[in-house]
């Protein structure tokens, strides 16, 4: 019976010589007899597909999900801009008088 190859490489799986070339066909959507079973993979289940899916993922480079440097750069200098226009608002007399009024009616209460 022929399996499709779907998702690992038959380099990944250790196979070599003739074998690279019958994976390689079938897993370009051919079938070849025995493909599966000589690859250690049958046909997958979506579970499987998905996991497969993602180690290709992972093993093609794209493990780039979090911020690069610039990014944490930029985003710290945003961070102490906000900081420092805090830092301006509640040094005004206005604020200042604003927020020791709800204190004290908090502390009376």
């Amino acid at each position: 019976m022929g399996a499709d190859v779907i998702g690992v490489g038959a380099a990944d799986a250790g196979a070599t010589g003739t074998d690279v070339t019958r994976a390689g066909s079938a897993r370009a959507g051919a079938t070849s007899a025995g493909a599966g079973d000589r690859l250690g993979v049958g046909p997958l289940s979506g579970f499987a597909r998905w996991v497969v899916a993602r180690v290709r993922a992972l093993r093609s480079g794209a493990r780039d999900a979090g911020m690069a440097t610039a990014e944490y750069a930029i985003a710290t200098l945003a961070a102490v801009g906000f900081a420092g226009l805090l830092v301006a608002i509640l040094r005004s007399d206005e604020v200042r008088g604003l927020l020791l009024g709800i204190v004290r009616r908090a502390l009376s209460s």
